[in-house]
């Protein structure tokens, strides 16, 4: 069973809880997650902080997976993010690569395509 693939099976369901701890928690201590339009957050706290911040601005978000897959210890996951904000509402294809360490994400970059977001909230 691709256990990797699983875990972030969960980690994609758990966003629509926006609980940034919880979130992560998934992470290693000194993971590193990338929005590749902006600059890479590392360490947990960091993490947790910089998730906090733009969810502060959701008011609901729902990630629906298109395809996953797992080599070892990458996995990728093409995805449909839907969320709503009283700006207004975006649904936003992505492409995140996770490199996994003893269960837990070390780096996540995610590859989309920031104006999509952008033109939705304005």
């Amino acid at each position: 069973m691709a256990k990797n693939a699983e875990i972030i099976k969960g980690f994609i369901a758990s966003w629509s809880n926006m609980d940034p701890d919880a979130l992560a928690s998934y992470f290693t201590d000194d993971g590193t997650y990338h929005n590749m339009p902006a600059k890479p957050v590392a360490g947990r706290e960091n993490i947790t902080q910089f998730i906090k911040v733009f969810l502060e601005t959701w008011t609901e978000t729902s990630w629906d997976i298109l395809n996953i897959v797992e080599d070892g210890d990458v996995v990728v996951c093409e995805r449909l993010d839907r969320t709503k904000t009283p700006q207004g509402n975006v649904d936003l294809p992505c492409v995140g690569v996770f490199e996994m360490q003893n269960g837990k994400i070390h780096v996540w970059r995610d590859y989309f395509d920031m104006a999509t977001f952008t033109r939705a909230m304005s």
